[in-house]
C-alpha cells in the first residue's frame, strides 16, 4: 500500500528515521534549476525530450535501495510522476512507498503558478538549488 503524507509529515518521517530514503522523481532540469531537498537521491522517472517512463528507473532504484523495506519517500513537481514511480516500486516488493502530496512546486494557483498553494519549498523545508 501506498501512503500519501504532506512534505511536512514527509520531512518528519526522514528525520525520525534514518534509514528513509527520500528520491526525487523530477527530470535533471527540474532537480538541478528548479531546486531540490537537500539529501534527495535524483533518479528520474521521466526525462526530457520524449518524456517516456525511464526504463533505468527500477533497476536504478534497486541499486541505490537494496533492502524492499527500506522506507522510500517519492517527490516529483506536483505529486503524479512519484506516484506513478511508487506504483512501480511496489509491482517490484517494495513494501513501504510513500508519495509526498504535492510534490516540491505544489498545485497551480487561479494564475496557473505553482509554487504558492503547497509543496515541499512552499513548507520552507531544506532544499538546494544549483
Amino acid at each position: 500500500m501506498i501512503e500519501n503524507l504532506t512534505p511536512q509529515q514527509s520531512w518528519d518521517l526522514l528525520q525520525q528515521n534514518p534509514s528513509a530514503v527520500l528520491i526525487d522523481v523530477r527530470s535533471k532540469v527540474e532537480h538541478g534549476f528548479v531546486g531540490h531537498p537537500i539529501g534527495a537521491i535524483h533518479i528520474p522517472w521521466k526525462e526530457a525530450p520524449d518524456w517516456q517512463v525511464n526504463p533505468q528507473f527500477l533497476r536504478d532504484v534497486e541499486r541505490r535501495v537494496g533492502n524492499k523495506n527500506t522506507p522510500i519517500l517519492l517527490l516529483c513537481r506536483s505529486g503524479q510522476r512519484s506516484l506513478d514511480a511508487a506504483k512501480a516500486l511496489e509491482g517490484i516488493g517494495y513494501q513501504r512507498l510513500i508519495n509526498i502530496i504535492d510534490g516540491f512546486e505544489g498545485p497551480l494557483d487561479a494564475q496557473n503558478h505553482r509554487g504558492n498553494l503547497g509543496g515541499w519549498r512552499f513548507d520552507n523545508l531544506p532544499w538546494v538549488q544549483s
